[in-house]
């Protein structure tokens, strides 16, 4: 097989180490700069008096999300998206919101949702909170992220990235005035380690990261795929019918979007055991053709592509699992 891509890295992690390092020091604060915003938002009513704001960043065609739960009093942001950009276009809806930032919330470990952070919270003393997990893979691999996205965005990659401030276990409920959170921590799953927040008490507003793409192309590069399955069974069986998942990417959705997601990796996953690797190059345009059969759209398709040869790889070395 071809060598792979530098881009890879972006969002890869050591196969198969997943993070339980220990809550790590607090970090100073980082200095802002400058950038383009590039973004759009919707809104959405939601119940126990909130209002969710949904900030989609598209800046090098990497459309990714964050949210800010609006309460009474206070704003709760969910992830920052990747860049200084992104970043901005948060703080900015926060001061047209007018209500100060209580919290910003950390799902997973990828940089396309705490790159940004470091611009979002400016100006504020708000913490950023993340489970002690997903805090630890953030903090050991942002030097990796820093060599491979500096090149890539210059300076849309912020210079100087936070990390959170206050970690929090499994279960852990936050209250913000009226806006309730609790999260699930997952472990890997799409990234080496993931989490999930409810929102109030009943379930119905969950903030799931990557567990579920709203039909975008998927990175499954970092291996975890089983995890990842598990994790959807899992949250399929203790959602209410009616529940809206606010993901990472794409717009918001109800719980077949789970299922959507499920049958995305059991099809990646068929369509590389089936592969001849013989002929790499052949191989690799039959799962292309495959996949893109399944989702016939350009979104993120580059984290799919880069995702086809490390789990060829992954699967090669393993051929019981998948």
């Amino acid at each position: 097989m071809a060598s792979t891509p530098p881009l890879l890295y972006w969002l890869t992690y050591e196969k198969n180490a997943a993070a339980k390092a220990p809550p790590l020091p607090v970090p100073t604060n980082a200095d802002t700069t400058e950038g383009e915003e590039s973004d759009k938002e919707t809104e959405m009513t939601v119940k126990h008096r909130t209002v969710t704001h949904r900030i989609e960043s598209t800046v090098g065609q990497t459309p990714v999300n964050a949210y800010l739960i609006e309460g009474e009093t206070e704003v709760v942001a969910i992830d920052s998206t990747l860049t200084v950009s992104g970043g901005r276009a948060v703080r900015e809806r926060i001061a047209e919101i007018d209500k100060p930032l209580a919290a910003l919330v950390v799902t997973h470990a990828h940089p396309d949702h705490y790159g940004g952070a470091v611009e979002a919270i400016a100006g504020s003393d708000a913490p950023i909170i993340a489970t002690a997990g997903v805090d630890a893979v953030i903090r050991r691999d942002d030097p990796i992220k820093e060599e491979i996205l500096r090149p890539m965005f210059g300076d849309e990659w912020p210079a100087q990235r936070a990390f959170p401030t206050w970690t929090v276990d499994d279960g852990t409920e936050l209250s913000f005035d009226d806006i309730r959170l609790t999260v699930r921590d997952l472990g890997p799953a799409e990234s080496p380690h993931d989490s999930v927040w409810f929102l109030g008490d009943d379930n119905r507003d969950v903030f799931s990261g990557d567990l579920a793409y709203n039909h975008m192309h998927c990175y499954l590069a970092d291996g975890f795929w089983l995890n990842w399955l598990a994790h959807i069974d899992a949250l399929s069986d203790d959602l209410p019918a009616d529940v809206v998942l606010h993901p990472g990417h794409g717009e918001p959705a109800g719980r077949s979007l789970l299922a959507w997601q499920r049958t995305y990796i059991k099809k990646f996953t068929e369509a590389i055991r089936s592969a001849d690797w013989t002929d790499p190059d052949h191989a690799t345009q039959d799962v292309l053709d495959t996949i893109t059969g399944y989702l016939d759209r350009d979104h993120l398709r580059f984290l799919m592509e880069l995702s086809i040869e490390p789990l060829a790889a992954t699967l090669a070395d393993d051929p019981t699992t998948g």
